[in-house]
């Protein structure tokens, strides 16, 4: 009895040692309860309330990030991992969750909404505590609870909006696809748990089991686990929800779909690798090669697929998954180089796709445009938007002087790096594909410019537009990703 009563107080000395810990996500989950109470009560006299608490909630649980910046930690029984990959993935989860939670409220603004906007921060809240649990997990069980948090919010954000026939498939199509890749992962992860009997992906034990285990029934579980992930990250073939998604959803919505799960997938997956790829285990080897292939086919038919496009949202949907695949590439070369590389083309990838979508919201409240056709002759009535709008697409194709040139040539120095150690054929074939899509992605991300520029509109539209607060961001995200690919050391020396 006496042994049970010490064991019990060891358990509440460490959770209670463990809490300072979870301060940002204690502030995410302490905003969630407020906005609630808000949206119950206090919107009705002012219908803001739950936005300023969602936006104050951000901030606080950045504030909280600060002081375990170099101080890493773990925390619940092995359970969470605290480290600057960590730090800085959730700081750069809160910054784009913050400017999502403002695309949300001005699309919205001096519109007739029948449904409470506050149970959107909500959510949007939810969606980030289990984003921030999805970088500092080492469990598998609770990066399932994460993922399914996240997912679960997503589902809510789209089939909230829906007003029509098409939204509605849309958002039945996305819970389906999505309930399923859920499933199957659990299945995957009951497999995993029946051969080791432990849960911690980066345990001595849990390798040690994962080696042990009949070869081909570890591979079919760690296949059914990456399912799950994949639907997350949105890679060829678990793709097909995407561009449906992406084009019923309002374009705020699409924006933190396009944009943040995938930071807290990436996170994870490159953990995983990087478990992997410092063991004997035999599949480390294997996921590698399966991982390459995947970037491989994920690259060349998200920017294949684009280039047939007319819908701009639905163009950026294809876009978001061939960056998806390069996005790949980044965690196969971060175990042997350096996370900073990730966590520099996560940052400048969160601030262009931003960017892009701040100005589609913008074009498509203002003018109604949604297709590239609809933005013939706006140029030249718009000539502030468009400019920005094309050096975001410069940045994305990558090309000099932006982030997304700098991000593009660092993965692709760690891959070349890479080959020239090891001489595989793998990091060659990633090599010719990440360069040979990208000349692709030129062909239709300069299809803006041209239309806007080069081809005459209707002459009814309107001739201006007035700096509101989502262009005013764009212009704002422009100028970062224009100051990073002048300047990148900062944020180079700040993530080593």
């Amino acid at each position: 009895m006496r042994d049970v009563a010490l064991h019990l107080s060891d358990t509440l000395d460490h959770i209670l040692a463990s809490i300072p810990l979870f301060k940002p996500e204690f502030a995410l989950i302490t905003a969630f309860l407020l906005s609630i109470g808000a949206t119950l009560f206090t919107d009705r006299l002012w219908k803001q309330s739950s936005f300023f608490i969602a936006i104050i909630g951000y901030i606080f649980s950045f504030v909280s990030l600060l002081p375990q910046l170099h101080q890493p930690a773990s925390a619940f029984f092995g359970m969470l991992l605290i480290d600057n990959f960590s730090v800085f993935a959730r700081g750069i989860i809160l910054f784009a969750l913050f400017i999502s939670t403002i695309f949300i409220q001005q699309h919205f603004k001096g519109k007739i909404f029948q449904k409470n906007l506050g149970d959107v921060y909500t959510v949007l809240l939810t969606a980030g505590l289990g984003l921030n649990l999805l970088t500092i997990t080492t469990n598998w069980l609770l990066a399932f609870i994460a993922i399914e948090t996240v997912s679960i919010s997503s589902y809510i954000l789209v089939g909230y909006f829906s007003e029509h026939k098409k939204q509605s498939e849309a958002a039945m199509k996305y819970v389906l696809f999505g309930s399923v890749c859920a499933a199957v992962m659990l299945y995957g992860l009951s497999l995993l748990y029946g051969f080791t009997g432990n849960l911690d992906f980066v345990s001595l034990a849990h390798l040690q089991g994962l080696t042990a285990a009949p070869q081909v029934m570890t591979s079919i579980a760690l296949l059914f686990v990456f399912t799950g992930i994949g639907f997350k990250l949105s890679f060829v073939p678990f793709h097909a929800w995407a561009p449906d998604v992406y084009e019923g959803a309002p374009t705020p919505v699409t924006a933190f779909l396009s944009t943040v799960p995938k930071v807290g997938a990436i996170v994870l997956l490159a953990r995983i690798i990087q478990a992997w790829a410092s063991s004997p285990f035999y599949f480390g080897e294997l996921t590698v090669l399966f991982l390459t292939v995947v970037a491989i086919i994920t690259m060349l038919a998200g920017n294949l697929i684009a280039l047939r496009q007319q819908n701009v949202k639905r163009m950026m949907a294809y876009s978001s998954i061939g960056h998806t695949g390069f996005l790949l590439m980044a965690v196969l070369v971060a175990p042997s180089g350096d996370p900073a590389i990730l966590l520099f083309y996560l940052c400048a990838y969160v601030l262009m796709n931003l960017a892009a979508f701040a100005f589609i919201d913008a074009l498509e409240q203002k003018t109604g445009a949604t297709t590239l056709e609809s933005y013939s002759g706006l140029g030249k009535k718009m000539p502030i938007v468009f400019t920005c709008f094309t050096f975001i697409g410069i940045s994305l194709i990558g090309l000099p002087p932006t982030a997304g040139f700098v991000g593009k040539l660092l993965v692709f120095t760690s891959v070349f790096e890479g080959y020239q150690s090891s001489g595989d054929l793998p990091y060659l074939l990633l090599l010719i594909t990440g360069a040979l899509t990208s000349v692709i992605s030129l062909f239709y991300y300069f299809k803006i410019p041209l239309y806007a520029f080069l081809r005459d509109g209707q002459s009814d539209q309107n001739n201006n537009m007035p700096i509101r607060l989502i262009i005013a961001i764009g212009i704002v995200l422009t100028a970062l990703v224009f100051t990073i690919g002048i300047f990148p050391d900062f944020l180079l020396g700040l993530f080593k």
